[in-house]
């Protein structure tokens, strides 16, 4: 029977590997191109998380069809990837992308960004540091030097994490990258001790190992921390303006029923991400904001700031503005 839950794992995990494949080739542009009728075209990349639920609402909705918007919406297994395609114009947006990752490239000069509406906002349990069900990890302290997994290196997962040791006056882990249908596996083989995972992988590693939550991703300094947002460049926000200005409000009414229904976020779960329906009731949600908040914001740059990530703190409220 446990050799069966294994098969059905690895299988289940590389089916969704393959099917978080942004393909990119043949694209012309990710914005600029208009049909006969005047509407516009945007290719949104978006990792299939619970981050990304407004977006998915917004289409399925029909939000962005009112603001005069046909979106492409293609999935990546991390929004970094997507990273070199919104530089170019292939790309229009990045939806679910790690705030963390993106606030350093614009440090770095090799991103002009601009946030055009907010993610997500950290909750408890939307993220978990799981181990093993029969792990010897049994408290926050035994991960001190131990072998944890995120999925992006120095991102939100580590920089969180991390805050809640620090506070807990507890030695920090190492870090190993390893993407979120991965994790399961990894953790399965022992390849790691354990696993920051995130909703809805969080969840399936649950009941497919019987994974032992360890530590809540979303306590402590971590929580209501904004995680994620839709990111993209001053250029497109200056070339497409109306178009900038359509998706904020497709995103920012569709945040609006996932923040008042949580009901419809679950619904809409199992149509773009590998969880079930039975899965997605037991969920843990993010908080979806109806609008960006600048005050998060540079909560979030003091930390990384606080951490090294950064070398000096900046405003980000320009970034909120096209």
């Amino acid at each position: 029977m446990a050799l069966c839950r294994s098969r059905s794992l690895r299988t289940r995990f590389a089916a969704a590997i393959a099917a978080l494949t942004l393909t990119l080739a043949g694209c012309e542009s990710g914005a600029g191109s208009h049909s006969h009728d005047g509407r516009q075209s945007l290719t949104v990349a978006a990792v299939p998380l619970t981050d990304s639920a407004a977006l998915y609402l917004a289409r399925d909705r029909g939000l962005f069809a009112k603001e005069g918007l046909d979106v492409d919406i293609r999935p990546v297994q991390q929004s970094i990837q997507a990273l070199p395609a919104l530089l170019k114009g292939q790309v229009s947006v990045i939806a679910s992308a790690n705030y963390v990752t993106y606030l350093q490239a614009y440090e770095k000069g090799t991103l002009d960004l601009r946030i055009l509406a907010e993610g997500v906002r950290i909750t408890p349990h939307m993220m978990d540091v799981l181990v093993s069900k029969d792990s010897g990890i049994r408290t926050p302290a035994d991960l001190a030097g131990k072998k944890v997994a995120v999925a992006v290196l120095n991102n939100i997962q580590s920089l969180t994490l991390n805050a809640i040791l620090d506070a807990e006056g507890v030695g920090r882990p190492v870090y190993r990258q390893i993407l979120f249908p991965q994790m399961g596996p990894a953790l399965e083989r022992d390849q790691v001790d354990a696993v920051h995972a995130v909703e809805p992988f969080d969840t399936a590693i649950q009941d497919e190992l019987g994974a032992r939550v360890l530590l809540d991703g979303g306590s402590g300094p971590a929580r209501s921390l904004p995680a994620s947002g839709y990111v993209t460049t001053r250029d497109f926000t200056q070339k497409h303006a109306k178009a900038a200005a359509g998706f904020r409000r497709a995103i920012e009414a569709a945040s609006k029923i996932a923040a008042e229904d949580p009901g419809a976020v679950r619904a809409e779960l199992p149509k773009y991400t590998k969880v079930t329906a039975d899965q997605a009731k037991s969920i843990h949600l993010p908080t979806y904001p109806v609008a960006a908040d600048a005050a998060r914001l540079r909560r979030l740059v003091h930390l990384m700031r606080e951490q090294g990530l950064l070398k000096k703190e900046f405003d980000p409220a320009p970034l909120l503005r096209s």
